[in-house]
C-alpha cells in the first residue's frame, strides 16, 4: 500500500484556496501516472511545528502505480514545483506539499532520496487519521506499532478537525 500525503495552507493564483490546491493535486497525480485507490477526508490542522502560519488542508490517499519510490518523490517534488512551491526553509507556509508517507512495507534509510516511510508520520495527527480511515490495520514497518496505537500516542496539543 503505497500512501501520498497531501496539505496546503496557501492559496494558489491558479486553484485558489487550499482545499481547491489538494483538490487539484490528487486530479493532477492520476494524470502522471499515479491512480488514486482510496482518498481520506480532508482536514484542517494547526501548522507543526506551532507557529502563526494559517492552518493547513491535509488529507492522505492510497495510490497504485509503476512509479519507484525515487520517481514517485520526484514527480510529488515537480507537482508541487508546478504549483509554485520553493523550498526555503522547512516547516514553512507552502501552497502544496505531497509527501511519500509509506511505499508498501519498504523501509529505505538514506542521506538522498526518499526515506521510508516518512520519518515524522507517527509524530503527525493530520498524517495518522486520514491514514486510519484508510488502513485501521496499518502497522509501522519500523516501529512494528499499529495506526491506532500511534494515534493514541499523539500529543494532545496538535488541532485537527475533519472539514
Amino acid at each position: 500500500m503505497i500512501f501520498v500525503g497531501i496539505g496546503s495552507n496557501l492559496p494558489s493564483n491558479i486553484y485558489g484556496p487550499p482545499q481547491a490546491n489538494c483538490e487539484a493535486a490528487v486530479e493532477i497525480l492520476e494524470e502522471k501516472n499515479v491512480h488514486i485507490l482510496e482518498r481520506a477526508r480532508w482536514y484542517e490542522s494547526a501548522p507543526v511545528p506551532v507557529s502563526n502560519q494559517p492552518w493547513f488542508v491535509n488529507g492522505v490517499v492510497t495510490v497504485s502505480t509503476t512509479h519507484s519510490p525515487q520517481s514517485l518523490l520526484d514527480l510529488l517534488h515537480d507537482i508541487e514545483h508546478t504549483f509554485g512551491r520553493v523550498r526555503r526553509v522547512r516547516n514553512e507556509a507552502r501552497i502544496l506539499d505531497l509527501d511519500l508517507i509509506a511505499y508498501d512495507d519498504l523501509v529505505i534509510e538514506g542521506v538522498e532520496g526518499p526515506v521510508l516511510p516518512h520519518p515524522r508520520l507517527h509524530e503527525r495527527a493530520f498524517v495518522l487519521l486520514p491514514m486510519r480511515e484508510l488502513a485501521p490495520e496499518w502497522v509501522h514497518p519500523v516501529l512494528e506499532t499499529g495506526i491506532g496505537e500511534l494515534v493514541s500516542g499523539l500529543p494532545a496539543n496538535q488541532k485537527i478537525r475533519p472539514l
